[in-house]
């Protein structure tokens, strides 16, 4: 057991100290006047005390005040810890059952124009999911993770809103961007793709997990990975891709290019204006089933004061019952 305010246990045994210390005194003050003959005088007292039934009555009288000490003492005492608030830890693991997903995004010059759109509708997704964690990661030469996968929206709101804030530069790149550049050429996508799907943790588990990829496809540069290869290692990690397209009836190829990466792994795409876009990418992410996630074990702490009120119960009734009995 622990105590939340253990300073107030400690005042309880002080005021219990004192009182018995204030008692002392005054008996012993009482004492030195009985024996100085400050008292009443009772003629043949000594053959009254004498007496089988006035030795009993004395006996039980010390008894009964002996009682009330201990029972004030022992109450006082309990007092003491029922406002010391008693508390227990308990070792729980918390379950979430939720899906898993990663946004990704390019951030290379071509892009630009539309991040900002793009961020708006990551924004709206935060709306249709409850309870999903989601994570952030952005590529333009190299991928750079913003956050890992988290449920804490409001953590993510911000992000997402210092994000959209960072598009605003004018020499200076974005704090956010730092990384991104490491690598020759631009807006390598199947490396990004490689990056995002990379970002999930538990291997280990099965749970439903999506990346939401808003991209142009327009390469720049000789990636690691193509976007196919990266499709497919999705497709391997059972990861489905929706594909967010800013270009999506402009040209051709390079739209059926990005659905048929996003399809072969279970995915589809979308236009980026399209208004039926986010309820479209909420539903399909929703149609796989949350599974439950063991998080890590956290003590917890609760009041557990109801057997130091019983006692306490107990030990004021009993107090009491003894002060009407004596005739205190």
């Amino acid at each position: 057991m622990a105590l939340a305010n253990a300073w107030m246990l400690i005042a309880a045994v002080a005021v219990v100290l004192v009182a018995l210390a204030v008692g002392v005194v005054v008996g012993l003050r009482r004492s030195g006047r009985a024996r100085g003959g400050d008292t009443a005088r009772i003629a043949r007292a000594e053959r009254l005390r004498a007496l089988p039934t006035f030795r009993r009555a004395l006996a039980r009288r010390a008894l009964a005040l002996s009682g009330i000490l201990a029972l004030g003492a022992v109450t006082t005492i309990v007092a003491g810890v029922v406002a010391a608030r008693p508390m227990s830890a308990q070792t729980i693991h918390p379950v979430n059952t939720s899906r898993d997903i990663m946004l990704c995004l390019d951030v290379s010059g071509s892009m630009t124009e539309v991040d900002v759109e793009v961020l708006t509708v990551f924004d709206e997704l935060l709306d249709g999911f409850e309870g999903e964690r989601i994570g952030l990661t952005i590529f333009n030469s190299s991928p750079v993770q913003i956050f890992p996968l988290t449920d804490d929206y409001d953590f993510i709101r911000e992000h997402l809103a210092s994000m959209t804030q960072s598009f605003d530069y004018v020499d200076q790149v974005p704090e956010h961007w730092v990384g991104t550049l490491n690598g020759d050429g631009a807006s390598l996508i199947g490396d990004g793709l490689a990056a995002c799907t990379m970002g999930f943790d538990r291997p280990d588990d099965e749970r439903s997990r999506s990346v939401i990829f808003a991209t142009d496809n327009e390469v720049n540069g000789a990636s690691i990975v193509t976007l196919e290869e990266a499709a497919a290692y999705a497709a391997a990690k059972d990861v489905r891709v929706f594909a967010l397209n800013p270009v999506q009836g402009k040209d051709a190829d390079v739209s059926a290019e990005l659905a048929a990466a996003a399809e072969a792994t279970g995915g589809a795409a979308f236009g980026l204006r399209d208004t039926t876009t986010v309820s479209d990418i909420v539903a399909q992410v929703q149609e796989q089933e949350a599974t439950a996630l063991r998080g890590e074990a956290q003590v917890v702490w609760t009041d557990t004061p109801n057997l130091w009120i019983a006692l306490l119960s107990v030990g004021v009734l009993a107090f009491v019952v003894v002060l009407w009995r004596v005739r205190l």
